[in-house]
């Protein structure tokens, strides 16, 4: 298959990811038809547990990555394209499961979690059943490429994860440690997912190398503004339960900032929060992240990524992905603008 140019109209910075996947509709079609034919595989006592995950309500970035990495247009949707969607969106909705367990979150996606509608021990199983599945449609491509690289990254998500949840209560974490749990926990995730779709779409080997690292640095991006977004968001917006990060002794970047420059007296009370020998105050500690200018120092750093995102695409203007692709670094420069700093600050 033949790489080919797109020609895109001078538009207005999309304010959604919504907005950049609307030309994807007929792609997500496809892939909701595709997971909801998988149901059938799950046993049927699980089947509406595995149907509550499999839900359309989630922005759905890392398959909208396949489809647009790959990009050919409007009309192509192939169906090992669709797959390989569905088998990274299995994957990222297994880690959500699990996410929310571990954050004792209520809300994902403006409605329970799968931890509060079955139960915590139910809803582990739960999520390595996706993950199986998921592997399970891997191994059926006709070479084992795919099924490798999925299972390496997965392998690499679940590492990522298990870091993170061990570090969990203890403020023995660095900027680096910070930044390789997120590569692993996340970025991986939109890594394999623009490799993927970049490989399946027949473009030049240049090209796939790029779009992977163009999906790494993104998706460290995402991540820092997830983070930024637990003590900044809006629930009705964000769609999941905030706060949950200072309650579960999550320490992420912001927290990072945040300890860097309390004094001492309030740096060891929030010490303290983090490991648990105090109620968090939250309260208090979005209003100091406020005053210190710690959003201002976060959003820095998702900038940063997404100019190293777009920068690893510059050398491939003339292809149809790249315009596309860089859109969601402008829509996620919005999404960090409708972030609320705290009132008075």
């Amino acid at each position: 298959m033949s790489a080919t140019s797109i020609t895109t109209p001078n538009q207005a910075m999309p304010q959604d990811f919504a907005t950049v996947f609307a030309r994807l509709k007929p792609h997500m079609a496809a892939l909701d038809v595709f997971l909801r034919g998988q149901l059938e595989a799950f046993e049927p006592e699980i089947r509406d547990m595995a149907d509550y995950c499999i839900d359309t309500s989630g922005k759905r970035i890392r398959p909208a990555l396949v489809f647009l990495s790959g990009w050919t247009g409007d009309e192509a949707i192939p169906a090992d394209v669709v797959r390989v969607a569905a088998v990274v969106e299995l994957v990222h909705l297994a880690t959500l499961v699990h996410d929310d367990i571990m954050d004792e979150a209520d809300l994902r996606r403006s409605r329970r979690t799968a931890s509060r509608e079955y139960g915590p021990e139910a809803a582990v199983l739960l999520g390595d059943a996706l993950f199986a599945h998921a592997l399970h449609l891997a191994a059926q491509f006709p070479t084992p490429e795919i099924c490798h690289a999925v299972s390496d990254s997965t392998r690499k998500v679940c590492a990522g994860e298990i870091v993170q949840t061990l570090r969990r209560g203890t403020t023995n974490i660095t900027r680096e440690d910070y930044f390789r749990v997120i590569d692993l926990k996340t970025a991986e995730l939109f890594r394999i997912s623009c490799f993927l779709g970049g490989k399946l779409g027949g473009y030049p080997s240049e090209y796939v190398e790029a779009v992977t690292r163009f999906g790494r640095h993104l998706g460290i991006a995402y991540q820092i503004y997830d983070d930024l977004a637990d003590f900044f968001g809006q629930e009705t917006r964000i769609g999941k339960t905030l706060g949950t990060d200072l309650q579960s002794g999550k320490v992420t970047l912001p927290l990072l900032a945040l300890l860097d420059r309390l004094p001492a007296d309030d740096r060891a009370l929030l010490v303290d929060e983090i490991l648990h020998r105090r109620e968090p105050d939250l309260a208090v500690r979005i209003r100091q992240m406020g005053e210190l200018g710690i959003f201002a120092v976060v959003t820095a750093e998702v900038e940063t990524e997404l100019v190293h995102a777009e920068e690893a695409l510059a050398p491939h203007g003339a292809l149809a992905p790249t315009a596309l692709l860089k859109q969601l670094c402008d829509t996620l420069r919005n999404q960090v603008r409708n972030l609320q700093l705290p009132v008075g600050v």
